[in-house]
């Protein structure tokens, strides 16, 4: 790869990077997340039929992740986003596809939760959303509002549109490098980001254990654990030593 002057990264994260810290991919071959039917615990209308169901559902994953713990990908993505603007005067914007808080865990801050994030609950009566680590129930009331019926998980279902698109592609436009770390490249629209990236002529990096779908929008990928490549690559980028592992 040519290597050129770099300042602005965007780095967009999905299942794969937390899989290797025992967190389930969303989207399995069997239609089920954690043993449930998709379309009875994450689309609009199940919250509507059953929502008792849907906040169980959601109380649960929300007390697994107590025990998960980041991995070297997660904090590669803290180290570059704690160092780069010292060492390049740029930014690093970090949007992930993922409802964890193993970024957080790992030190990384201003994460872009597009969609949602599991210890985040909103109102749909006023709109407000608050760090929600216990517990939500569908009688429960708003702590902003005071409201009965409107508590719901912060994530975004589907039919929803993804959290802060507008600051989203805000970064994409001005970006100079685009890393895509764990993701299939099937879930729109950050499937797409790799060519919005690109069109603002971004090198563009994929990691990942095979090759993403989108594989061939990319300039490159590095194959196998980002836990393993990832903080290769961050240390050679922090050196120096360009865009090579």
């Amino acid at each position: 790869m040519t290597d050129k002057t770099l300042k602005n990264i965007v780095i967009l994260t999905g299942a794969g990077i937390s899989a290797e810290s025992g967190i389930p991919v969303f989207r399995s071959e069997s239609g089920l997340w954690e043993n449930e039917r998709i379309e009875d615990v994450c689309v609009p209308e199940a919250l509507k039929r059953d929502p008792q169901k849907v906040h169980n559902f959601y109380n649960k994953l929300r007390r697994s992740l107590l025990d998960k713990k980041p991995n070297g990908a997660h904090l590669a993505v803290s180290k570059l986003q704690r160092e780069w603007p010292s060492f390049s005067g740029g930014s690093v914007t970090l949007v992930t596809q993922n409802i964890d808080d193993l970024h957080e865990k790992a030190g990384s801050s201003d994460v872009i939760h597009m969609h949602g994030a599991l210890l985040c609950a909103r109102c749909e009566c006023c709109g407000a959303s608050w760090r929600q680590e216990r517990d939500t129930f569908p009688k429960m009331p708003c702590p902003k509002c005071g409201k009965i019926g409107g508590v719901r998980p912060d994530i975004v279902f589907f039919e929803e549109m993804p959290h802060d698109m507008e600051l989203i592609e805000k970064a994409l436009a001005k970006c100079d490098l685009f890393l895509a770390v764990g993701t299939s490249g099937v879930v729109y629209p950050a499937a797409g980001f790799c060519r919005f990236a690109k069109s603002v002529g971004a090198t563009c990096l994929e990691f990942n254990l095979k090759k993403s779908a989108v594989a061939s929008d990319f300039d490159a990928g590095f194959y196998g654990k980002a836990s393993e490549t990832l903080p290769k690559f961050v240390d050679g980028l922090l050196s120096g030593k360009g865009l090579e592992i």
